[in-house]
């Protein structure tokens, strides 16, 4: 009844009204990917440590996720452990203790500030605690704002090391690199500062190990937020961490994502997570040792749904363990009325479990509740008066992990054995979240003309499903009176393209030979702005994803929904987009065998540019993958990169140097019996 009214409104008022309907349309299909995004994390620690039932389940678990977590770091394998260069900076004492302070260099370059604490009056190697700064802002070190948590020690009988993280450290580096600066390749790189801080922590134990005055087999590890999550890193890999008491830091990805604070966190906070893990399996690597998990019931970045659920997935783990009263109590978790803080239970609670784990005794609460000595000034702390020589702290999140030489292949058999590889990281690593099988489609017809491509061309505007409950948008046009197969071409649209449709002069010639799908990926209808970007993207990371993997695999879905729902012979199918868009399509043809030609507008010539995929720049990057493609066509719209002598050395050694090139339009580099030039 609808349609006829419409008909015979104004045309401007029908082409106002066909724009709210398609915003409408476009918000749905963007909170239902949102929604996924988040279902797919909450999946992932639906999963976390299921299936175990006794002790040996997880013994047997155990090395692959230790390797995962390394691997994720950038730890696997750990760099050379070279003999410690330290740098004196000076030493002071006072009534309860002596200190030292210092810089030593965890890697050649990179310098870590460290103070160092002795008790007086205490004969024999005593225990010690290190304690991990979080991210305090301070010119003088992050070190300089935690004093109250950490001077206690040394004034009650253990040795104290205080690290300074690579964020507000007095030798600072970039920590806030994703939601802050841009910086996407550190995705495509598989970085996180998590790394560094972790190596960093390592390196310390390794000093302390020289240290006559430190028990090594008596060590703890605590700190808060920032310094909490290393707790829990280190002590996860890193067994000479005999305690560990983490605060304000522990967390389920499907909480944080669920609870929209992934945005918030630091870089630091999570791993990438192609292998779909969850925190508490980090955590259930430092079992059977003592482990105290503090959390404020008001604390906006690790709220108690988070902290409970990790300690509950953990439990049992400790439960197989727990062969006595003793070995049952190694895991506690303490909650507080706090925020984001250490309160003073906080502070009795650590003390507490430190000298019962480390001293072997109960203290009592009046020592417990003791102040710590003074705080010292900035001044007394300080371990350089400058940037050293030499550093690379600013710089170390470009050095971490390098990107592994491209060697130009100089046989068939040897380019074959490199591009099986290729295809094996992208199946179980960027890609490794790729659903087993589709998902039905349920088609939905869209209202809607084509505009002017509608008028010389059969057209419909569709939905279907890429994911469960996942909708994204096709408009779909078939030559006028379509005899037999037909070419596919699927044009792949980027946030920067049109919202309407694609430039009609472009097209416009493949009207009466062509059928195409202009597909919106999700995310795609419009540009995002920064925290949009910043949150959708790292959410997308906790399960292994990214905004453009996921394009990748609504790319595969367009492609098989047209050959089986649209019930059309295909001749060939091209796949064709600008930028990071028609990356995307490379990645989805070299799954796809039925896309026999890319096309290529403007691409970037490295994941440093874009799009951000899991880990790639670990295996390989663009060059590569487009020789990956061989021998099937590779067009570029535009100068051919003078950067890909990999894929220019496939195309040779496949016998089909003519099937890499440049045309100057869609339509000469789709023409029938014409080569592209190259």
């Amino acid at each position: 009844m609808l349609k006829p009214v419409f008909a015979r409104l104004p045309e401007s008022w029908q082409g106002a009204i066909k724009d709210g309907v398609d915003a409408c349309a476009a918000r749905r299909r963007f909170r239902a990917a949102e929604r996924q995004l988040v279902a797919a994390a909450e999946e992932t620690s639906a999963q976390c440590l299921t299936g175990l039932i006794a002790r040996a389940d997880w013994e047997r678990r155990r090395p692959a996720v230790r390797r995962q977590l390394l691997a994720a770091l950038g730890l696997e394998p750990l760099p050379p452990r070279a003999a410690l260069a330290v740098h004196p900076a000076g030493s002071w004492e006072r009534a309860a203790y002596r200190a030292e302070k210092f810089t030593f260099e965890s890697l050649p370059g990179l310098h870590v500030a460290a103070n160092y604490y002795v008790p007086k009056n205490v004969s024999g190697p005593v225990p010690c605690v290190v304690y991990l700064n979080g991210h305090w802002p301070s010119l003088d070190g992050a070190k300089t704002g935690f004093q109250d948590r950490y001077l206690w020690y040394p004034a009650h009988g253990f040795a104290l090391l205080v690290l300074d993280p690579i964020g507000f450290g007095e030798v600072p580096g970039l920590h806030p690199g994703t939601n802050r600066l841009n910086l996407w390749h550190w995705i495509s790189l598989g970085y996180t500062p998590a790394g560094v801080e972790v190596w960093n922590a390592m390196r310390a134990l390794d000093w302390l190990q020289t240290r006559p005055e430190v028990d090594a087999a008596r060590i703890g590890a605590t700190g808060i937020s920032g310094g909490g999550v290393m707790t829990q890193y280190l002590a996860a890999l890193d067994e000479r961490v005999s305690v560990a008491a983490p605060s304000c830091s522990t967390y389920t990805i499907g909480t944080q994502a669920a609870m929209g604070l992934v945005a918030q966190q630091c870089d630091c906070t999570f791993v990438p997570n192609v292998a779909r893990m969850d925190f508490p399996e980090f955590l259930a690597l430092i079992a059977p040792r003592p482990l105290l998990i503090l959390g404020g019931r008001k604390d906006p970045l690790f709220p108690p749904a988070g902290f409970r659920a990790a300690f509950e997935r953990l439990a049992p783990v400790y439960d197989f363990f727990a062969a006595s009263p003793a070995t049952a109590r190694r895991l506690r978790l303490v909650e507080s009325g706090q925020g984001h803080e250490d309160p003073p239970a906080f502070l009795r609670e650590t003390r507490r479990w430190m000298c019962r784990w480390l001293q072997g005794r109960e203290a009592p609460c009046a020592e417990l509740d003791a102040p710590g000595p003074v705080p010292e000034s900035p001044e007394v702390l300080r371990c350089t008066r400058g940037i050293p020589a030499g550093a690379c702290n600013a710089v170390i999140h470009d050095q971490w992990i390098a990107p592994p030489p491209r060697i130009v292949p100089s046989s068939a058999p040897e380019w074959a054995r490199r591009r099986a590889e290729i295809l094996e990281f992208l199946r179980t690593q960027t890609f490794g979240w790729f659903p087993a099988a589709g998902t039905d489609f349920r088609t939905r017809r869209r209202p809607g003309r084509g505009g002017y491509a509608g008028d010389f061309a059969e057209f419909g505007e569709f939905e279907f499903d890429s994911e469960p409950g996942v909708p994204v948008n096709v408009r779909w046009l078939t030559p006028k009176d379509r005899k037999g197969e037909v070419p596919l071409v699927v044009w792949i649209k980027g946030p920067g393209d049109s919202v309407t449709f694609p430039d009609l002069d472009e097209f416009f010639p493949l009207l009466r030979t062509h059928a195409m799908a202009i597909l919106s990926p999700r995310f795609s209808e419009r540009p995002l702005s920064g925290s949009e970007h910043a949150r959708l993207e790292r959410t997308a990371g906790l399960a292994g994803r990214s905004l453009a993997s996921q394009w990748v695999w609504d790319i595969l879905r367009t492609a098989d929904w047209a050959v089986r729902d649209r019930k059309i012979g295909f001749s060939e199918i091209a796949v064709c987009g600008r930028g990071p868009a028609g990356i995307a399509g490379l990645y989805a043809a070299l799954f796809e065998p039925r896309i026999g030609r890319v096309i290529l507008r403007d691409p970037p010539v490295s994941h440093f540019e874009g799009p951000a995929l899991p880990m790639i720049l670990r295996e390989t990057d663009i060059d590569e993958v487009a020789a990956a493609l061989a021998p099937r066509r590779l067009t570029i719209l535009s100068r051919l990169p003078k950067e890909f002598p990999l894929a220019r050395a496939a195309y040779a050694l496949e016998g089909v140097p003519e099937a890499l090139g440049q045309a100057d339009s869609l339509a000469q580099a789709l023409s029938a019996g014409k080569e592209p030039r190259c």
